[in-house]
């Protein structure tokens, strides 16, 4: 095993991890003050229930020994035959813990996602259930079946950094549990603290790419072209919000900047170890428009998804997937495929297929456990509880004094 990818892929894990952190302080920075230690807590406690699930059986269910082309074996049950020099099948460099713990952090990040969509509204108990829910019946399949030897990847069907495993379906299951929850009683939309949201945006960044890059799983040229391009595509998203928002309002916009780099980060994400810098530089302005535009659709149909996840994660990774189909090249990863504009239109059928596919197994799913979730326990605040703030209600404690 290589000891500078092993250290590399370590330290990507431990970066990866921070972005939840992160996460936690963009979301509870955009909405009230009443909310803040809930919205925190819906991303913290991911890093500590995904892992314990994850080291359960969760990575077993994920990267097991393939079973029907969904899900994978008990191989790897409370981490049974991973020893600390076993090594990792995708190749030499690392060994099977060093990969378990990086996609651990991955991990424990997409459900977090979900929580911005429905803030202010669900309660805690009920938040558990779903997460725990979500992670076994969308998460771990929709893993196994792209990165872990299932039925997509048999395909031929690429993501890199998780288009699909991460962003998408977390968008769309936060579409999904904004028609199932509904709006919020109380809607207040102007962010409590924008330094707060910078603070997890910078970490987010910073984050973001070591689980780009670190998707490569070693230390070679493709980690460096992830990297690069995951900087290219924020840039230019970034600058593209800030132009619309000069042509709507009049003025640039703070958190439109940071919302459009967002959408450029997650844009890039499927394709980053697969395309050029110049099609990044694309990909980029691409995001910056379509994600604008989802989350000016949104606005008008009167969907109230408080953060944006389905405009920026659910639309970004879809948007995402689809230029990897059509921009992916052999000439910068020997290891991936040519896309439809360098000659293989069945590449960008099978994309296509599989983030349709995707998007409507997450939205349906997610809406129907949502329905059984709240069979067995209120999964809305009540009125008097929204009004108040869910920090008082789930937790007795307040974020300011």
């Amino acid at each position: 095993m290589d000891t500078g990818s092993t250290a590399f892929i370590l330290l990507s894990a431990a970066l990866v991890m921070v972005m939840t952190p992160g996460l936690a302080f963009f979301y509870a920075g955009l909405m009230g003050r009443k909310n803040t230690l809930e919205l925190m807590m819906q991303s913290f406690i991911s890093v500590a229930w995904t892992s314990v699930i994850w080291v359960t059986f969760g990575f077993s269910m994920t990267f097991g020994s393939d079973i029907g082309g969904i899900i994978g074996g008990p191989d790897y049950l409370f981490l049974s035959n991973i020893g600390p020099d076993t090594p990792f099948p995708g190749n030499d460099a690392i060994s099977m813990l060093t990969f378990m713990i990086f996609q651990m952090m991955v991990a424990v990040i997409t459900p977090a996602l979900i929580s911005g969509a429905f803030a202010g509204r669900v309660r805690f108990k009920a938040y558990m259930i779903f997460l725990t829910f979500w992670l076994v019946f969308v998460y771990f399949p929709v893993a196994h079946m792209i990165w872990g030897g299932g039925i997509l990847q048999q395909m031929g069907v690429l993501d890199f950094g998780g288009g699909i495993v991460v962003h998408m379906i977390a968008g769309f299951s936060a579409l999904a549990s904004v028609a199932y929850i509904g709006k919020r009683k109380f809607p207040n939309s102007a962010p409590h603290s924008i330094p707060l949201v910078a603070i997890g945006m910078a970490m987010l960044w910073f984050g973001w790419f070591v689980f780009n890059a670190g998707s490569e799983l070693k230390v070679d040229s493709v980690t460096a072209l992830s990297f690069v391009n995951t900087q290219i595509s924020a840039a230019f998203a970034a600058m593209v919000w800030m132009f619309l928002d000069i042509w709507k309002r009049g003025k640039p916009s703070s958190i439109g900047f940071m919302t459009g780099a967002l959408a450029g980060l997650v844009t890039v994400t499927p394709g980053s170890g697969f395309v050029s810098p110049q099609a990044s530089m694309l990909i980029g302005i691409v995001a910056g428009l379509v994600s604008y535009c989802a989350i000016s659709y949104k606005n008008r149909k009167g969907w109230d998804d408080a953060l944006d996840v389905w405009g920026v994660h659910g639309v970004g990774g879809f948007t995402g997937i689809i230029l990897l189909g059509l921009f992916a090249t052999t000439a910068m990863n020997p290891e991936g495929t040519n896309g439809l504009f360098f000659g293989n239109p069945h590449f960008f059928a099978v994309e296509v297929i599989a983030v349709l596919t995707m998007a409507i197994y997450a939205f349906i799913f997610t809406y129907g456990a949502l329905w059984a979730i709240d069979r067995v326990t209120p999964v809305r605040a009540t009125e008097k509880d929204e009004k108040e703030g869910l920090d008082s209600m789930d937790f007795g404690e307040a974020a300011y004094d």
